[in-house]
C-alpha cells in the first residue's frame, strides 16, 4: 500500500471506532479491490454503514470517500497485473450487460479527460509541433496503435515525421541520434508504462527537444519529463486498455493542426486524392438506386 495513505491511517488509528478499524484493516489487505468499491459496497463488505465509511475517509484527511478512492486508484495505476485486472473487471461488471458497461466506462473517461486536460498545454503543443524541423513519435505495446494512427495523419501534414519503432533502447537512441532543440518528440504511454518510452523521452529532453506527453496522469513517468503534458484518462481496471480518450485527444491535435495549415493541406489532400484515384487505392462504392 502507498506509504502516504498508510501513514494517514496509522496517524489516526488510535482514534478509530471498531468499525473504522475494520475498514482500515480491509483496505490494507485489499487496497486493489477497495479502489473500485463504492462506499456502500465497502461498508457492506466489512459490516459497517456507508456513513461510517465516509467518516473514515474524512478522519484520515480526505474531503470525502471519492477523494480516498481516487487516491487509491492513482496509487495502483501502474501496479495492477493482468490477472488483477481480470478479477477487478469481473467484479465491477457483475451481472451488468457487458456492452452497456464498457460504453458507459468509455463515456466516463472521455468526460473526465475533457475536465482535466490543460487547454493551454494543448495549444502550446500544437504550436511546438508546427514549428518543428522534425517530429518523432514514441509509443509501445498497446499505445503503439495510437502512435501509428497519429503518424499516419502527421505524415500527410508534414515532410519529416518518424514513428520510432524498435525492440531495444539502443536502437531507439540510434533512430533519435540527431534529435535537437528544433525538434518535437511526442511520447504516448499508459499503465503499465513503457520504460523504453520514458527513457527515450528523457533522452530527447536532455537534447533540448520540445517534449509532448500523451498519458493518463501528472504522476506518469513521461508526464514528469514533458514540456506539454496532455492528460487523457484510461480505464485502469479494464482487462484491455481503454484508449478512447487518448484517441479523442489525438484527433483534436490532428484537427487543430489541419486547421492551422488549411491552405497548404488542401492542396496536399487534393494531390493524395488524385494519386489514390489513379492507382485505385480505395474501392469505389456506387450509390444504389432506390
Amino acid at each position: 500500500m502507498d506509504n502516504l495513505l498508510e501513514a494517514r491511517i496509522q496517524r489516526q488509528a488510535s482514534e478509530f471506532s471498531k468499525g473504522q478499524k475494520r475498514i482500515a484493516s480491509y483496505i490494507k489487505e485489499n487496497y486493489d479491490k477497495v479502489a473500485f468499491m463504492t462506499a456502500s459496497k465497502l461498508g457492506a463488505t466489512v459490516g459497517v454503514s456507508e456513513s461510517t465509511v465516509v467518516r473514515f475517509a474524512t478522519e484520515i484527511g480526505y474531503d470525502g470517500y471519492p477523494q480516498l478512492q481516487q487516491a487509491m486508484q492513482e496509487m495502483i495505476r501502474n501496479k495492477l497485473t493482468t490477472v488483477q485486472r481480470m478479477d477487478v473487471t469481473s467484479a465491477r461488471i457483475g451481472n451488468s450487460d457487458v456492452l452497456d458497461f464498457v460504453f458507459s466506462q468509455d463515456i466516463d473517461v472521455i468526460r473526465r479527460t475533457m475536465e482535466e486536460t490543460s487547454h493551454a498545454d494543448f495549444y502550446r503543443a500544437v504550436d511546438a509541433i508546427m514549428a518543428s524541423r522534425k517530429i518523432y513519435i514514441l509509443a509501445a505495446r498497446s499505445a503503439l496503435a495510437l502512435g501509428t494512427f497519429l503518424f499516419n495523419y502527421l505524415n500527410m501534414l508534414f515532410e519529416n515525421v518518424l514513428l520510432v519503432q524498435s525492440t531495444s533502447e539502443g536502437e531507439i537512441f540510434e533512430q533519435m541520434i540527431h534529435v535537437n532543440g528544433q525538434d518535437t518528440v511526442i511520447g504516448i504511454s499508459f499503465p503499465r508504462y513503457s520504460r523504453k518510452v520514458a527513457h527515450a523521452m528523457d533522452f530527447a529532453g536532455n537534447r533540448g527537444a520540445k517534449v509532448v506527453a500523451i498519458t493518463d496522469s501528472s504522476m506518469s513517468p513521461i508526464a514528469e519529463k514533458a514540456d506539454f503534458p496532455l492528460l487523457a484518462r484510461s480505464d485502469i481496471a479494464s482487462i484491455v486498455d481503454s484508449l478512447c480518450a487518448p484517441l479523442s485527444l489525438i484527433n483534436a491535435l490532428i484537427v487543430m493542426i489541419t486547421i492551422k495549415k488549411s491552405g497548404e493541406v488542401k492542396q496536399t489532400f487534393q494531390n493524395l486524392e488524385d494519386i489514390w484515384d489513379e492507382y485505385g487505392v480505395y474501392e469505389k462504392v456506387e450509390d444504389s438506386e432506390t
